[in-house]
């Protein structure tokens, strides 16, 4: 019974070491075969691995193309106009040995925060040698490009390969924006004080025409009106004049009866002269003189 024990025993402990000794790496996956913290092999291939159990550990790191927001930065173009850059990088971990140099037991949250300080300096120099218009255009491949060769090249030290970056968003600072909103502003105000005092300086010339034109017909029909009141008085002196000389004594009444309506109208209604004054020859008698 004894030996069937130590034979169950040792079978128990042959297949946990067979057990510990296998491992998978899965085809998104690469994995690093560690001996007391040194690099010992690299299994990039799926499938079944090996390693000696006890003395040796597998570390696995992710094989896809991972994606990285960096955060809104602010840079300075060549014509010092500040603008806030909202990046992203696409990336994937092309030397797991050099990556895991470089970060040691950080993994991928050590290695992203130095991609960010890379995306970072890559988008200061780049865009600092080039105009805010160029940066805020539609067309920004070629500086998208310049951004992913520079940052590629230095992310090579750490192990990734930067497949893609991309400018998402450039934007002026918030301060800067302000101010733009508010000179924009201004200068639609001061567009309509022109558009209003050009209409108001219209409106007085059309005013001005206006007072001109009605001077100009109230003149002209004054003119006329005196002409024809002219006319129409001639008309009368002439009417006048012949009935006079075919009676100069009834035109000597007639004119007699004008002048006492003349001199008593309105309220003038008082008058002194003399009783034999020849304003009242027609008065004294109901015979006319002879």
């Amino acid at each position: 019974m004894r030996g069937l024990y130590f034979i169950s025993v040792a079978l128990i402990a042959i297949v946990v070491v067979i057990m510990s000794s296998i491992f998978i790496v899965d085809e998104r996956n690469k994995a690093l075969v560690l001996q007391f913290g040194r690099v010992v092999a690299v299994k990039e291939d799926p499938g079944l691995a090996f390693k000696l159990p006890l003395i040796q550990e597998v570390v696995y790191y992710d094989d896809r193309i991972l994606s990285r927001d960096v955060d809104p930065i602010e840079v300075t173009p060549s014509d010092d106009r500040r603008l806030v850059v909202d990046a992203f990088a696409r990336y994937r971990i092309a030397d797991v040995n050099r990556f895991r140099e470089a970060v040691g037991t950080g993994g991928i949250l050590t290695a992203e925060s130095r991609l960010d300080g890379i995306m970072r300096n890559e988008l200061r120099e780049i865009l600092g040698t080039v105009s805010s218009n160029e940066i805020l255009s539609s067309d920004r491949a070629l500086l998208m490009q310049q951004i992913l060769a520079g940052a590629r090249a230095k992310a090579l030290e750490i192990g990734l390969d930067v497949v893609d970056v991309r400018l998402k968003r450039t934007d002026l600072p918030r301060q800067n924006l302000d101010a733009t909103f508010a000179r924009m502003r201004a200068e639609r105000e001061r567009e309509a004080a022109d558009e209003i005092a050009r209409g108001n300086e219209a409106a007085q010339r059309v005013r001005a025409q206006a007072d001109r034109t009605q001077v100009e017909i109230v003149s002209e029909a004054n003119r006329e009106a005196e002409i024809i009141r002219g006319e129409a008085d001639a008309t009368r002196n002439a009417i006048f004049a012949e009935a006079y000389g075919a009676d100069p004594e009834f035109f000597d009444f007639y004119r007699s009866l004008n002048a006492y309506r003349t001199a008593l109208q309105g309220n003038n209604s008082t008058m002194i002269m003399a009783p034999d004054s020849e304003f009242f020859n027609y008065l004294k008698s109901d015979q006319p003189n002879k």
